[in-house]
């Protein structure tokens, strides 16, 4: 089974939180024990598990990344000006394999799935979410 999420960024770089679309999807796919793969359509967007509780971590995954890649310093920023983002967006990954057990994704209480944005805002970004099967 696939579906494909669809969000709207409203900043440059930014965490959006996808957990509970992607939770619709696996309790509508009626699997009870499998694997939902999301993954993001982008070279300048990345999937993250991370924690939803306190959004200073979320604040503080978007300021190690700053720090670690600055701005306007790659050689593609000559080309548009992002050669951050795509770096971001590498080091991030543009996906997570989740578990589904029991029919729910197998996350602890503290985890949720996140967009990460490096390059926005977007009207549009495409997630696809992909699940399988793994009852005999």
């Amino acid at each position: 089974m696939q579906k494909i999420i669809q969000i709207h960024t409203d900043k440059h770089e930014g965490l959006y939180d996808i957990t509970d679309e992607v939770g619709r999807i696996v309790a509508d796919s009626k699997i009870n024990s499998g694997f939902v793969n999301v993954y993001i359509q982008g070279a300048t967007a990345a999937i993250m598990i991370q924690e939803n509780w306190d959004y200073s971590v979320q604040n503080d995954v978007i300021d190690l990344l700053r720090k670690l890649i600055p701005h306007g310093v790659w050689k593609h920023d000559i080309q548009d000006g992002n050669g951050d983002a795509h770096l971001k967006a590498g080091i991030v990954g543009p996906g997570e394999t989740i578990p589904i057990i029991n029919g729910k994704m197998g996350l602890s209480t503290w985890q949720n799935i996140f967009v990460c944005e490096f390059d926005g805002p977007r009207s549009q970004r495409n997630i696809v979410v992909t699940i399988s099967n793994s009852e005999f």
